[in-house]
């Protein structure tokens, strides 16, 4: 995965072969927003201008730009993986959601 970060914000970004383009769009805000450039430096210029864009359209708008979330998280693991998982919590004297939550925080820091 490749990810850009800028003012707080973070992108994923792919290279489209079809069209010769990189294509990112920006990550943990409530809309939509894509950005494009044909180089490196065209993408990086493409995401900085996307940000700042977005920002002070919210900025206008009266409204946060970050999508707040609930903090309630259900998915589904396979049962080998609850396992181990309920395990580990339990060796680490903690719930499997406490537990859980460590290794997200862990694991999400790296992408701010």
């Amino acid at each position: 995965m490749n990810v850009m970060t800028y003012k707080g914000f973070a992108a994923r970004v792919a290279f489209d072969a079809e069209d010769e383009i990189f294509v990112g769009h920006i990550a943990g805000i409530a809309d939509i927003v894509g950005f494009h450039g044909s180089s490196v430096d065209d993408l990086k210029s493409a995401f900085h201008e996307a940000v700042d864009d977005y920002v002070e359209t919210c900025r206008q708008l009266g409204r946060e730009p970050v999508k707040s979330y609930s903090g309630k998280m259900m998915f589904r693991v396979d049962p080998e993986v609850h396992a181990r998982a309920a395990k580990a919590a339990e060796l680490a004297g903690k719930s499997l959601n406490q537990w859980a939550e460590e290794v997200l925080s862990k694991a999400s820091e790296r992408v701010g």
